[in-house]
């Protein structure tokens, strides 16, 4: 039996408390994992012990196959360049194999950590502060940013499934740093928008110097705007989710890694506010329209009594009670869609209803 070893790669930080967090997290993983494997984890910058030393420990203790995993939410930088090159140079230099495996990532554990951090500041402010519909709150979710734009569009994805999957009125993302906007000028906007009720949210694993800047930066807006409520939710930590999801990303390593495009699918996984949906049958819904061409519904706004210049859906609410079959993407009975959670939300297809009047 080739013995085990994993790696768990941390960021580092000149911040004690993070430093102090991470090894939380690393020394709480191993129960989740085989109880003969080792575990050791190490820093990439400002801390110690560094990578280096947590992969010697692993060699002295006989592990010839090393199972790495980086401590971060998203691939940028340090994920795709700086660890797989320390990881590299150890392997080749002392002839072992080491094996990297992917960053936390847009995963339904990840968004079930964050969903129940947001949670808990909404349930703490409606006990503070009374009842504030989530209808009538923003939220606003702060990721760490990057100068990699695939890592920054993540954060934005989590942002998305946060706000789609609890219901919430507005949303908007911001980053701590190195890219657009930051915390003051996406606070500063929201404070534009007219909602009672903003929870911020730091998508971060860990403490430290970014998140009192975002805590900062909310105090400073929030003095400034003394009509709206700004409540700080707290970061992921060491979260049941956040300790499943590492583990995983370790025993991956040895079987058929988990596809990379469907991870966050509705109809595999349990997403929130969507859980209803996972194991339904996969069909078309466009069967009904195919090749029907330049007269198809949705095509001639010019017979439609309910808009003027452009289909604008409308029809699909008068739908449920009248059957217009004048256009828009409407769906026959027989198909039985679940239905959508947030189909009433105002700011979705019920604002296309005129005004009457």
């Amino acid at each position: 039996m080739t013995k085990i070893g994993v790696m768990i790669c941390g960021h580092g930080s000149r911040s004690q408390a993070a430093v102090d967090e991470f090894a939380v997290l690393a020394e709480r993983l191993p129960a989740l994992l085989p109880a003969e494997w080792e575990c050791e984890y190490g820093y990439l910058e400002f801390a110690n012990p560094v990578i280096r030393a947590g992969l010697d420990r692993l060699r002295e203790k006989g592990c010839e196959r090393i199972l790495a995993v980086p401590g971060m939410l998203f691939a940028a930088m340090h994920c795709k360049n700086d660890i797989p090159t320390v990881l590299n140079t150890y392997a080749a230099r002392h002839g072992i194999e080491i094996s990297c495996g992917r960053e936390l990532g847009v995963d339904p554990k990840m968004l079930a950590a964050a969903g129940d951090r947001v949670r808990e500041a909404v349930e703490r402010a409606n006990a503070q502060n009374g009842e504030v519909p989530l209808e009538e709150t923003c939220l606003v979710v702060i990721g760490r940013g990057a100068s990699d734009p695939d890592a920054n569009a993540n954060v934005a994805k989590i942002a998305r499934m946060l706000w789609e999957g609890m219901g919430f009125g507005w949303c908007e993302v911001g980053y701590s740093g190195v890219t657009f906007p930051l915390v003051a000028p996406t606070l500063q906007h929201v404070a534009r928008l007219g909602y009672r009720r903003v929870i911020v949210f730091p998508y971060f694993l860990f403490t430290g110097i970014l998140i009192d800047r975002i805590c900062g930066f909310t105090d400073r807006v929030a003095a400034a705007h003394p009509e709206i409520e700004f409540v700080k939710a707290g970061y992921l930590r060491d979260h049941p989710k956040v300790l499943e999801t590492f583990a995983e990303r370790v025993t991956e390593q040895l079987g058929e890694a988990v596809p990379e495009t469907c991870g966050t699918c509705k109809y595999r996984t349990r997403v929130l506010g969507f859980e209803a949906e996972v194991g339904m049958v996969q069909e078309s819904h466009h069967h009904h329209v195919e090749g029907q061409g330049a007269s198809a519904p949705g095509s001639n706004v010019a017979d439609c009594e309910l808009c003027d210049d452009f289909c604008t859906g409308e029809c699909r609410l008068e739908m449920a009670g009248h059957h217009h079959h004048h256009h828009g993407d409407h769906e026959h009975d027989h198909h039985h869609h679940p239905e959508y959670p947030h189909a009433k939300h105002p700011l979705g297809p019920e604002s296309v209803r005129k005004a009457e009047g």
